[in-house]
């Protein structure tokens, strides 16, 4: 049986990281939204201190793996709470802070992610401490991930990477970026594959960054690779072409990324919840979770529902944090969680604006920008639309081909 509340032994681990977002996230938040670009130099103590928890097996608020074998499926053993649950933990802890400034941590991108979902044990020990990007999204080449155009050659021991990626989040500041190339695009999704590619390798150029809508403390670009030479020791699995499992092996990243995602939605989504609790207190509207929502005044009937679609986000991706830690396949409730989460903090965000009327439409609170900062959340690691197709399929048996 899965228990969904926070494991005690997790409680430092949240305590601290809630710490460090009120105390350091939140005093900044508004300075690099203005100041989009500008790299949040605060951050890299934080840094540090997640390498040491991550190192240690305690688990941070930044990138993890979800690294499985056959032999261990997690039933005989018994449950366990792991580090998948508690990077989702302290991810939405550190998000209540500011998810933009999260995500610009050094050393803890979605390339990261990658990295420690699939690569191998030799591999593992050669990126350690290299920060790490993930490019997945080109110009013509948006949610259907299959659609990948970037090419990837084999020439004697190299491979050589030509192709535009594009919305790369860390894509200027990180140390490395995970590519998503195809080896034959004749061979469809199967010859997918991922590379690592350090910054400075010949054939790579970080083209330009983008201005956003939110998360403006994150830096977001558009690279390029042109006769880009790559190791082949830098292909992150194997690569062989296997029609027959497709392209499994890259898209188990998105078994871990997708529950950080949601975890993410969830800090932001309860931020707001808590910045709109405090004003309708201020204001004299009483929240009774003793009496039936319609019987109350609106403003708290509102509330009441936001908060029980928050709950549920919160539920499904603990869930799927959970499976991952005892190596069960999580792909489904990844996307449950991803989809339920992304569309909540949209949900939540623009009512709580609402709710609070032109004090959550002004600067002086974070309401605004706590509901600019949530839509990529719906939108990056694969689009609500994506998700609830994911889930169609799986829910009722069918295959990509048959239900697009």
């Amino acid at each position: 049986m899965i228990n969904l509340e926070a494991p005690k032994k997790a409680g430092a681990l949240i305590n601290q990281a809630y710490q460090a977002a009120a105390e350091v996230f939140r005093p900044i938040s508004r300075k690099y939204d203005r100041a989009e670009h500008t790299y949040p130099s605060e951050l890299d103590m934080f840094a540090a201190l997640l390498d040491g928890l991550n190192s240690s097996g305690e688990g941070g608020a930044g990138a993890a793996g979800v690294r499985r074998s056959e032999k261990d499926d997690g039933g005989p053993k018994g449950n366990r709470n792991g580090a998948n649950l508690n990077v989702v933990l302290g991810t939405i802890e550190m998000c209540w802070g500011d998810v933009g400034l999260l995500l610009s941590m050094p050393r803890q991108g979605l390339g990261n992610a990658a990295i420690s979902s699939v690569a191998t044990d030799e591999q593992l020990e050669r990126f350690k401490g290299l920060w790490a990007a993930m490019a997945i999204t080109e110009p013509g080449c948006g949610s259907d991930s299959a659609a990948i155009t970037t090419t990837a050659t084999k020439d004697g021991d190299d491979y050589i990477l030509n192709g535009e990626k594009i919305f790369v989040t860390s894509g200027q500041r990180a140390d490395a970026v995970v590519v998503w190339a195809t080896l034959d695009r004749t061979k469809g999704r199967a010859a997918i594959k991922s590379f690592v590619v350090e910054k400075g390798t010949p054939g790579f150029e970080v083209v330009r960054v983008e201005h956003k809508l939110g998360i403006r403390a994150s830096d977001t670009a558009v690279l390029r690779f042109e006769n880009c030479r790559v190791p082949k020791e830098n292909l992150l699995g194997t690569p062989d072409i296997d029609t027959a499992k497709g392209f499994a092996g890259v898209m188990q990243t998105f078994d871990n990324t997708r529950p950080l995602v949601a975890a993410m939605a969830i800090g932001v989504a309860r931020a707001a919840l808590d910045e709109t609790r405090r004003i309708l207190t201020e204001a004299g509207v009483v929240i009774d979770y003793d009496r039936p929502a319609l019987t109350q005044h609106a403003a708290a009937a509102t509330f009441l529902q936001l908060e029980a679609d928050y709950e549920a986000a919160y539920l499904l991706t603990l869930e799927s944090a959970w499976m991952a830690d005892n190596r069960q396949p999580n792909s489904l409730q990844a996307s449950m969680a991803k989809a339920k989460a992304g569309r909540t903090v949209v949900d939540v965000t623009l009512k709580c604006v609402e709710l609070a009327g032109a004090y959550g439409y002004t600067e002086e609170s974070l309401l605004e920008k706590w509901s600019r900062d949530a839509k990529i959340l719906d939108i990056f690691e694969g689009t609500q639309q994506i998700q609830q197709l994911i889930v169609a399929r799986r829910v009722l048996g069918k295959t990509s081909a048959q239900l697009k």
